[in-house]
């Protein structure tokens, strides 16, 4: 076949829907994904099934805030809460980009106007409220914005006496807010206490990675604080502790087995286990301690019980 041929070909098969077209180099890519721990490659359909956890090493991937609620929320019971919120710029802060042109690539990248998704919604026929963050989007970081939605909707569940969840994903504070972004540590703080104050139930989730201003608030504040196996959770990096200490750390330092093993966190939850598990928190909180509350301790979920 000669080269007019092959062009004839082709144009041939992209005017003919019929024809099989063949795939791009994006389009065969996202056919597959590799395990960042054991190397594995798979077929993301099938990993997107696993709830993107690997089949081979149980590698928990990074997933989107959407993917997130997805997985864990039952079909069509989550309404979203203040979803036009977004940052303004109110430092005009420029490094090697303006900030609200970062601001526009991060939505363009993950679909959402902030890093955190909130809202309420019912998990295995359980009404809470739920927040969810994305690392996806400018790293997770807390801005102003983050930290208002964040304390927004625990004065939801305290007005409306519902159990509150936030899925915490994060680096830490957002520097183009500078110190609004640090003052979102307090204020959420400062909420959350008069959450506590009423007797209200506050389940932290900490996922891959959890960093920074968030670990310094919200996120380590639960009443039960609950980690996805392999996360990494800490304040500072563990490069810079290092440096500051001068000494070694421990290989699996500032993971989510880590900080059980040493009381920092009450369990560790396999991702296909985590609704199961909020759902009979929330039950056992409220009064409602059926059998089911005892599985607590099967496969795939590590309790402070189970550690003593």
């Amino acid at each position: 076949m000669d080269l007019k041929e092959w062009f004839a070909s082709r144009q041939k098969r992209r005017d003919n829907p019929e024809v099989k077209q063949p795939l791009t180099t994006e389009e065969y890519c996202a056919l597959w994904t590799q395990c960042f721990q054991c190397r594995e490659l798979l077929y993301t359909r099938d990993l997107r099934g696993n709830l993107f956890v690997c089949p081979k090493c149980q590698y928990h991937f990074r997933i989107s805030a959407l993917d997130r609620i997805e997985q864990m929320v039952d079909e069509e019971s989550f309404q979203e809460l203040d979803a036009g919120l977004c940052s303004a710029d109110p430092l005009q802060f420029v490094d090697t980009d303006p900030y609200p042109k970062r601001q526009e690539e991060a939505t363009r990248k993950s679909g959402l106007k902030e890093a955190v998704v909130t809202g309420v919604g019912k998990i295995l026929g359980r009404t809470a409220a739920i927040g969810v963050m994305d690392f996806g989007h400018f790293g997770g970081s807390m801005g102003s914005v983050v930290g208002e939605k964040v304390a927004r909707l625990i004065e939801h569940a305290q007005k409306n006496k519902l159990p509150l969840i936030i899925i915490s994903s994060s680096g830490g504070a957002r520097m183009q807010e500078g110190i609004l972004s640090l003052m979102q540590m307090a204020k959420t703080s400062s909420v959350l206490k008069s959450f506590s104050d009423a007797g209200l139930l506050y389940i932290s989730v900490l996922t891959e990675p959890t960093y920074g201003g968030v670990t310094a608030s919200f996120a380590m504040l639960g009443d039960l604080i609950i980690a996805e196996p392999g996360a990494r959770i800490g304040f500072a990096g563990r490069r810079v502790i290092e440096q500051t200490i001068r000494q070694k750390l421990p290989a699996d330092f500032q993971t989510a087995e880590y900080l059980f093993k040493h009381g920092q966190v009450d369990m560790v939850v396999e991702r296909v286990k985590l609704a199961e598990v909020l759902a009979h928190l929330i039950d056992f909180h409220s009064g409602k301690r059926g059998d089911k509350v005892q599985t607590t301790q099967a496969s795939g979920v590590k309790t402070s019980a189970s550690r003593a």
